[in-house]
C-alpha cells in the first residue's frame, strides 16, 4: 500500500469510526454516552424524512440542561433541534406566538419585547430550548401560574413512523398530555404556539423571616396577590433555618434599571468567585447570607422580562474535571410544607451535602399530563448543591436522593425528573402514578421502541437490558 492510499485509508477509518463514536454529554459532564451520530435537521419535514428512515433508536436533544441522560442513548442517532429554530406565526395582538421547538427562550423574549409582550411561563434561564422545557414540562418563579404545559394552545410533532400531527388539549388530547412531560418519548416536539404575557414594570422586594413562618406568610400575602409576578423563597444553608421571601411585584415606580433585557454575551466574574466561596466551606456560605442581606436592600425596578432573561452564563463553570453543581426538585402540596421541610433539612445535614442555595417555588395543579408533577397545588424545593464526580460519590448522592423521594412520598409529593437517575423503579412508579398509562401510549404510537433515553429505559416496564450499569449512579 503506497502512502497515498494509506493516508486515505486512515482518513476513511476516522470518518467511519467518528460516525459511530460520537460522545455527547450534559451540562454535569456525568453522563458521558455514546451516540451513533448526531444530526440537525431544520423544519419539521426534514424530521419527518429523518424518523421514517431511521430503523434504530432515536433521541433528542435541545440546551441539554437536564442531568440525567434524558437526551441520549447509547448508539442512537441524537437529533439536535438547535437549528429547528424559525418563526411560524406570531399575533402580537392576540398574544400568541407559534415557534419551532429548537428555538431558545432568549430568542422569543427578543422577537416578542418590542411589543410589550413576556413569556408567560418558563424557567429561570432563557438559555434552555423550548421544546426541552416542553419535553420536561417546567415551571419557573411564576404566581398565579405553574406547569408549562398551562401556558400551550398546541404543538405539533414527529411520531415514530414519520406522520406529522397536531396536537392539543381539544385535539389529538392523548398525544397533547403525553408529549409535554413525556421526554421525547411519544415524538419530537417540533412547533408549539404558545400563549404569551404582558411585558410590565416589577419592583423587587423581600423580607427575611425563620422558616417556620415562610408557608404562613406566603398563603397570607403572596399566593392570591394579583401584583406579585415573580417569587422564591431562598432558604440558607448550613444551618437552613431563615428564608428570604422574594417577590416582584407590577409597579408603576420609574426604572431604576433601564435595559429591556440582559446582555446576551456578559460575563459574570464576581458571581462565579461568589459560588466558589459558598460552595468551599460553611463559613463561605454564612457569608453569602450577610452579602444578600445587603444586596437585598435595593428594591430595584425593571421590565419583567429584563427579569426573566436570566443566563446560564451566572453559574459556569458548573463542572470541572472534579466535581460538578447539580439541581434535585421536590414537590410538595402546599398544606405539607412544615411536615417535609424538617425532615428535608435533616437528611441533607445528616449526609453533610454540599448545598448551595434552596429556592422555595409555588406551582399550580397541571392540566393534566400523564406525567404530571403537580396534580395538585405544591411547593417546589429545588436544591442546588455540589458534588464529586467519582462513582462512590454518586453512590453517595443515590442514597440521600432516595430518602428526599421517600420523605416526598410520605407527604404526598413527588420528584422531579430531569435530574440524576437515582431513584427507585418503586419510587418512580409512586411518584407518578400515571407513568403505566404513558408507556401503554407510547407502546401503541412507537411499536419498536424507536424513541429512547437513558430516563425512558430506566424506568419503562421492559427496559433494555443492554444500558450499562454506570448510567444509573447508586441503582
Amino acid at each position: 500500500m503506497n502512502i497515498l492510499k494509506y493516508i486515505c485509508y486512515c482518513c476513511g477509518l476516522l470518518l467511519t469510526l467518528s460516525a459511530y463514536a460520537v460522545e455527547v454529554n450534559d451540562v454535569t459532564g456525568m453522563t458521558p454516552v455514546q451516540v451513533k451520530k448526531v444530526v440537525q435537521p431544520e423544519s419539521t419535514e426534514q424530521v419527518a424524512e429523518l424518523v421514517k428512515n431511521t430503523s434504530g433508536p432515536i433521541s433528542i436533544a435541545g440546551g441539554k440542561y437536564s442531568m440525567g441522560g434524558q437526551t441520549a442513548f447509547t448508539d442512537a442517532v441524537q437529533i439536535d433541534t438547535s437549528k429547528l429554530n424559525h418563526v411560524i406565526a406570531f399575533d402580537p395582538e392576540h398574544h400568541l406566538l407559534t415557534i419551532e421547538a429548537g428555538a431558545s427562550w432568549q430568542q422569543v423574549q427578543q422577537l416578542i419585547d418590542p411589543y410589550g409582550l413576556a413569556v408567560k411561563i418558563m424557567q429561570s434561564f432563557a438559555n434552555f430550548s423550548i421544546g426541552g422545557s416542553l419535553g420536561v414540562n417546567v415551571h419557573g418563579r411564576y404566581i398565579g401560574e405553574g406547569p408549562i404545559i398551562l401556558s400551550v394552545e398546541k404543538i405539533k410533532l414527529v411520531l415514530a413512523d414519520g406522520s406529522i400531527v397536531m396536537a392539543s388539549p381539544h385535539e389529538n388530547q392523548e398525544i397533547f398530555y403525553a408529549a409535554i412531560g413525556g421526554y421525547g418519548g411519544i415524538g419530537v416536539i417540533t412547533e408549539v404556539t404558545l400563549r404569551l404575557s404582558d411585558n410590565v414594570k416589577v419592583k423587587r422586594v423581600n423580607q427575611l423571616m425563620p422558616i417556620a413562618e415562610y408557608h404562613r406568610y406566603f398563603v397570607e400575602h403572596i399566593r392570591s396577590d394579583k401584583a406579585a409576578i415573580f417569587h422564591n423563597g431562598i432558604i440558607y444553608p448550613p444551618e437552613f433555618e431563615q428564608v428570604r421571601a422574594v417577590t416582584f411585584v407590577e409597579t408603576q415606580e420609574p426604572l431604576t434599571i433601564e435595559d429591556r433585557l440582559r446582555p446576551l454575551h456578559k460575563k459574570y466574574p464576581i458571581k462565579k468567585q461568589q459560588l466558589k466561596i459558598v460552595s468551599s466551606s460553611d463559613s463561605g456560605k454564612k457569608l453569602r447570607q450577610l452579602h444578600d442581606n445587603v444586596e437585598f436592600h435595593h428594591q430595584p425596578v425593571m421590565w419583567r422580562n429584563y427579569e426573566a432573561s436570566h443566563r446560564v452564563a451566572e453559574l459556569e463553570p458548573i463542572q470541572n474535571k472534579k466535581k460538578s453543581y447539580a439541581l434535585q426538585e421536590y414537590f410538595i402540596p402546599i398544606d405539607q410544607f412544615d411536615a417535609f421541610y424538617p425532615q428535608m433539612v435533616e437528611i441533607l445535614k445528616k449526609h453533610h451535602v454540599n448545598v448551595i442555595n434552596i429556592s422555595i417555588r409555588h406551582a399550580n395543579a397541571d392540566s393534566g399530563s400523564l406525567l404530571a408533577w403537580a396534580k395538585t397545588e405544591v411547593y417546589a424545593f429545588v436544591i442546588y448543591y455540589q458534588q464529586n464526580k467519582d462513582q462512590q460519590s454518586q453512590q453517595q448522592v443515590g442514597i440521600w436522593t432516595r430518602e428526599l423521594i421517600d420523605a416526598a412520598l410520605a407527604n404526598n409529593g413527588s420528584y422531579f425528573l430531569p435530574y440524576q437517575l437515582h431513584a427507585t423503579e418503586e419510587q418512580f412508579k409512586q411518584a407518578y402514578p400515571r407513568a403505566e398509562e404513558f408507556f401503554q401510549l407510547k407502546s401503541k404510537l412507537d411499536p419498536t421502541n424507536k424513541f429512547r433515553n437513558l430516563l425512558l429505559e430506566r424506568y419503562r416496564p421492559t427496559p433494555n437490558n443492554h444500558v450499562p450499569e454506570h448510567y444509573y449512579p447508586g441503582k
